[in-house]
């Protein structure tokens, strides 16, 4: 099993991809596919994201407790900004 750490970092840059393309069937799917994981399997709960410059800021609940992470903006957009940079290497096959 993944760590919270890592698994956060991918359901979270995905969601920035899929927030930015809601068409995009593979990164709704992908990111609800780390959405199960984060819920189930790591049995998060009322995860909460912000953003302020220059971080990303993950706030969620484990076993009562309320916990809060950090991302570096830059981290986590890479992967957005790949996809706007060359879109025709990420055409959306519905």
């Amino acid at each position: 099993m993944r760590s919270i750490q890592d698994t956060l970092y991918n359901w979270l840059t995905i969601k920035v991809v899929f927030e930015a393309r809601p068409e995009d069937k593979s990164a709704k799917d992908t990111m609800e596919l780390f959405e199960g994981i984060l819920l189930e399997d790591h049995k998060l709960s009322n995860i909460i994201v912000t953003k302020e410059e220059p971080m990303y800021f993950v706030a969620y609940e484990k076993d009562g407790e309320r916990h809060k992470v950090r991302f570096p903006i830059e981290l986590i957009d890479v992967m957005l900004e790949q996809i706007q940079n060359e879109p025709d290497k990420y055409i959306n096959y519905e």
